[in-house]
């Protein structure tokens, strides 16, 4: 490369730098540092035009001439250089990067042999840096600061927008200091914030500058003063006096090209030449229930709410106990940098726990602040009453009433709920515009749509100034209602939790709502129709107690004349689903779902009726009344085909197909259950009561495939029933997925598997809340443990869980676990106990109708019979020979094998190993090419011994 002329080919100075370019060299305080040629000739190209940006093709010719090389070339180097200099380390800034246009030299270059001006005239002409200390440290702003430097540099003018207390004075002021050196020490910061009177601004500027302010007009010649200076000027707080700020800006930009501006505000000035950075709020972690410590403190608000609560004197450690109290902290203030330094100052005298508990009942307002703060920032009460004061009448009451919004709200919700005599809604448009660019209202895009929200902080001060009346409660609340009406059906066919987004982002709204309502000054007409609308959207989440509580409100709030409505049938079919779910089998569940069943059908309402068909089959089940709820399911299949569309048959073809399963009739289950998973409809027999059959009739498939001899086929429609579930993001469904899977993975033999399910099945019933949930979780923790041989901790588990199961109602399970009570008692030598078990669990089965398992009690039953002192080996092997015989009638090729080799294993102990063998084969033949369970390992392990 030819070395540029002029001032380059001298020996050069920058930072602690030193560039002999004749000899090629650049040292660091005399040591030479190791530098390729190439980023050498780019060093140097780039020091030839200082201050100006070098397109990557001009520098590509300067340091490749005549050459064609990519461009990933040019990259490499100038990684290299930088690395080599350090560019980026604390603080120092040599290159920057100009996203799409190319780089710029930006530190100040001196000249050996060119004596500098004298220090004495320097200080005549610019007096010295005027920046106040940056702050020691500062959380989550990297990027904000490379960010809103590099558009600095280049477009000399940037305005730092965001809300009071997100941290803007903090940011200007590393930048400033970072770029100190850009600007050769010329930096100037103007606090605007103490100014009361426009006109004071121009002042402001000239003391600063070290000029004269007693002339009449100081325009002309503070840009006279300007015009040739290089320097940084930071104009902070301009919100307050933007009428004067906002023009001198815009003049200053296009009189002195060498001044770079860097202003904060609350919004934009709105001038020619200004790059606006809004300034976002610090990253705050997830509503996560299981969130740990490690992933809690990777977000910046809770980084600086521990730092900061750290140094008021908190003996304060994040740990899995307590990451999410500090979250939620860091939550209730909306990531606000100085909310959370004003909390996290509380911390040493309160606790953890006692401060989030008082930011619950009430944001304070009130806590102050470090001394040293500016006034407006000593409380969070200040830095509001600052803003708010700067707002016009007009603005204060629209923001006002938009604080009967909790959380997101559209512009449609705010057109219906704010507008009265007093504001149409041309005032609304423009004030929710001018709000938005004042940083007090914040704008977020949700899906397709855009909402807003007020903050935490905003809104907890503007409801403590004044209560706009009932009438804006009342409108709020009868919006929702409305609204929820309109949205509710969509619920059922939403699949995933990321498209229920959009319509869960109004839950707190709804929950807000319905406070109003059942409170002393509410509306409980409004309140009923509310609850009623929003008891799907709160089963769709899962958020079973807080669905039960509003349910129960409402129908105590229903007076007579009204019963036997729409909402009542809706509020009685909620509540007994919560019911069911979370306090099992009872008898105000039962009341609950007959009472809204029979509202239905005294309403003619088909659909709703096929619904509640639904919530009956499922609660006999639970209940263990198998036969009650076969019933329920072949009435559904009749209202469904007078419905006669596809989602309502693939849903009553579900219920009875499972149905069919548990008694046992597995050739016509197959069909029934193969016809609601994979049958037109299927993709929408989802429910508004919260409840999944399409994948209920999945995973009962899979348990169906596997009993018919197709295990390979069971497995993989387990786990895509489990993957399903889990992408609804809906622990009930999940729940159910997980509990039959975890059967498959018994039946087969892999306790692995089963014990992964468990686990991931007990953490999601016990986030919900859902107490028969729990019991039968920790049952299969003690099936599992007889199952590797720990037959008395899991007998004494089963035990407990049996119990509580008995208590709630939920019968369920009872089978399973009694034959696995009957496994780890014979295990444990205890031979009455096992004989007392089966014979009531055979009794059980044939008065409950769960025949499903008839095949596997009775084969139970001839091995108890063999195992007492003195075997009777007659009767075992007929009650063997009986459970063969059901398993081939009804089509169950598991049980068959499982019956074949104990019938094979007692043939050969009695020396009638002949017959042993065509019976192992013909149970072996009917599985599918492949197949491979524990019980065709012990099949095929037996054929070769005998």
């Amino acid at each position: 490369m030819t070395e540029p002329a002029g001032p380059a080919a001298a020996t050069l100075s920058f930072g602690p730098f030193t560039v002999t370019p004749h000899e090629r060299l650049v040292t660091r305080d005399g040591v030479v540092l190791p530098m390729g040629a190439k980023s050498f000739d780019t060093l140097i190209a780039l020091m030839s035009r200082p201050n100006e940006v070098v397109s990557k093709w001009d520098l590509m010719g300067l340091v490749w001439p005549g050459m064609s090389v990519e461009e990933t070339n040019l990259r490499f180097h100038i990684a290299a250089l930088r690395k080599a200099l350090g560019d980026g380390k604390d603080g120092a800034r040599y290159i920057t990067t100009l996203s799409g246009r190319g780089y710029c030299f930006v530190a100040p270059i001196s000249q050996a042999g060119v004596q500098p001006e004298p220090r004495r005239s320097r200080r005549a002409e610019l007096p010295p840096v005027k920046l106040p200390n940056r702050l020691q440290r500062m959380v989550g702003r990297a990027a904000a600061v490379a960010a809103v430097s590099d558009t600095l540099v280049t477009f000399r003018f940037v305005t730092i927008v965001g809300p009071g207390g997100v941290g803007k004075t903090a940011v200007a002021l590393a930048i400033a200091h970072d770029l100190l050196a850009t600007f050769a020490e010329a930096a100037h910061f103007v606090d605007l914030a103490a100014l009361s009177d426009p006109d004071l601004v121009i002042t402001s500027l000239l003391l600063m500058l070290g000029l004269p302010a007693q002339t009449d007009d100081p325009m002309p010649a503070l840009l006279a003063h300007l015009h040739d200076k290089r320097m940084l000027l930071v104009l902070d707080n301009c919100e307050h006096v933007m009428a004067t700020a906002a023009p001198l800006a815009a003049e200053i930009f296009q009189a002195a090209p060498q001044v770079h501006i860097l202003a904060t505000s609350r919004e934009a000035l709105r001038v020619e030449g200004e790059q606006v950075y809004r300034l976002a709020p610090l990253g705050v972690p997830p509503e996560d229930s299981e969130l740990t410590a490690a992933d809690a403190g990777t977000y910046p608000a809770l980084e600086l709410f521990l730092e900061r609560a750290k140094a008021s004197g908190a003996q304060i450690a994040l740990d899995d106990s307590n990451a999410a109290i500090a979250a939620s902290i860091c939550r209730k203030l909306d990531g606000m940098a100085l909310a959370i330094e004003l909390a996290a100052g509380r911390v040493e005298a309160y606790g953890l726990e006692q401060t989030a508990t008082l930011l619950d009942e009430r944001l304070n307002l009130l806590w102050q602040g470090q001394r040293t703060a500016p006034p407006r920032q000593k409380t969070l009460q200040a830095t509001l009453d600052w803003s708010y004061g700067l707002l016009s009448e007009i603005e204060r009451l629209v923001l006002r009433r938009l604080a009967a919004f909790a959380g997101h709200f559209t512009i449609d919700a705010a057109l219906e709920v704010v507008p009265d005599e007093k504001v149409d809604r041309a005032l609304l448009f423009d004030a929710i515009d001018s709000l938005v660019a004042k940083s007090m209202v914040a704008p977020r895009p949700i899906g397709a749509m855009m909402r807003y929200r007020l903050l935490d902080t905003t809104r907890a001060y503007l409801l403590a100034i004044e209560d706009d009346g009932s009438a804006l409660a009342a409108r709020h609340a009868t919006y929702y209602g409305r609204w929820l009406q309109q949205a509710g059906t969509k619920w059922a066919t939403v699949p995933s939790a990321d498209e229920r987004a959009i319509h869960f982002s109004a839950l707190h709204n709804v929950r807000a709502a319905l406070d109003w309502c059942f409170g002393p000054t509410g509306d409980v007409g409004i309140g009923i129709v509310l609850a009623a609308a929003a008891a799907p959207i709160f089963l769709a989440m899962s958020l079973l107690t807080e669905c039960r509580r509003w349910s129960e409100r409402a129908l105590a709030a229903i007076d007579p004349p009204s019963r036997g409505s729409t909402e009542e049938m809706h509020l009685q079919a909620a509540l007994g689903l919560t019911l069911m779910f979370t306090r099992g089998g009872s008898e105000a569940a039962r009341g609950a779902l007959t009472r809204a069943l029979a509202i239905a059908e005294t309403l003619g309402d088909a659909p709703n009726q096929l619904q509640l068909l639904g919530r009956m089959h499922i609660f006999h089940e639970r209940i263990g009344q198998f036969v009650a709820a076969l019933g329920y399911a072949q009435q559904s299949l009749v209202v469904a085909e007078a419905l006669g569309d596809p989602a309502s048959l693939a849903l009553a073809q579900s219920l009875l197909g499972v149905s069919l399963h548990l008694g046992g009739e597995h050739r016509d289950a197959l069909k029934m259950l193969e016809a609601a998973w994979r049958g037109p409809g299927t993709g929408r027999i989802s429910t508004v009561y919260g409840f999944d059959h399409r994948n209920r009739a999945g995973i009962s498939l899979a348990r169906e495939l596997w009993l018919q001899g197709r295990p390979a086929q069971a497995r993989q429609l387990a786990q895509q029933t489990v993957a399903e579930a889990g992408q609804m993001d809906h622990p009930i469904t999940l729940c159910i997925a997980l509990i039959w899977a975890v059967s498959i993975d018994l039946w087969t033999g892999d306790f692995a598997a089963a014990d992964d399910n468990i686990d991931r099945f007990i953490a999601h019933a016990a986030s919900r809340s859902m107490g028969p949930y729990l019991a039968a979780g920790r049952g299969v923790k003690g099936e599992l443990a007889i199952r590797r041989g720990d037959a008395e901790s899991g007998v004494a588990t089963i035990g407990r869980c049996l119990q509580e199961l008995h208590e709630s109602g939920y019968e369920l399970l009872t089978t399973t676990f009694n034959i696995a009570l009957v496994h780890g008692h014979l295990a444990l030598g205890q031979i009455e106990r096992s004989a007392q078990l089966i014979d009531d669990a055979i009794r059980l089965v044939e008065r409950s109708g769960d025949h499903l398992y008839m095949p596997e009690l009775l084969r139970m039953k001839g091995k108890v019979l063999l195992s007492r002192p003195q075997p009777n080996i007659e009767e075992a092997e007929r009650h063997i020979r009986e459970a063969l015989e059901l398993s081939r009638r009804t089509g169950a090729k598991a049980w068959e094998l499982r019956a074949a080799i104990d019938l094979a294993q007692l043939l050969a102990d009695q020396q009638r190993g002949k017959d042993a063998k065509p019976l192992l084969r013909s149970a072996l033949e009917g599985f599918a090419h492949g197949s491979e369970t524990a019980d065709i390992r012990a099949a095929t392990a037996l054929l070769k011994k005998l």
